[in-house]
């Protein structure tokens, strides 16, 4: 059974910065691709940011410059920076590994606000 769990969400001003952890229970190598994907209060699950297996990465136009998605495969485990935070980027996080099939995170609250 594979497992993401998140991590890191929280409560930050706007122009901060954290930084999210989705910790994998087998090598991220393995998943074709891994994703972080955001839900806002009454809006659908959108994509923010994806790395593929060969390592190239995919952002949503909304965060492109100020997100950057990475990996330590010898922690089995895909990042999420996120710097120049704006309120418009609260929402619950997800980290998504795709493999014969999607799996999902629970999700981390990150909520952006003076």
């Amino acid at each position: 059974q594979v497992q993401l769990v998140e991590s890191g969400g929280g409560l930050v001003q706007p122009g901060g910065s954290l930084r999210l952890s989705c910790a994998a229970s087998r090598n991220t190598f393995t998943f074709s691709a891994m994703g972080w994907y955001r839900q806002a209060p009454g809006k659908q699950r959108e994509l923010v940011a994806e790395i593929t297996f060969d390592s190239r990465t995919n952002y949503a136009d909304s965060v492109k410059g100020r997100f950057t998605i990475s990996r330590d495969s010898a922690k089995n485990t895909v990042y999420l920076q996120m710097n120049s935070l704006k309120p418009e980027d609260t929402a619950v996080y997800y980290c998504k590994g795709r493999s014969r099939g999607d799996y999902w995170g629970q999700g981390t609250q990150v909520t952006v606000s003076s």
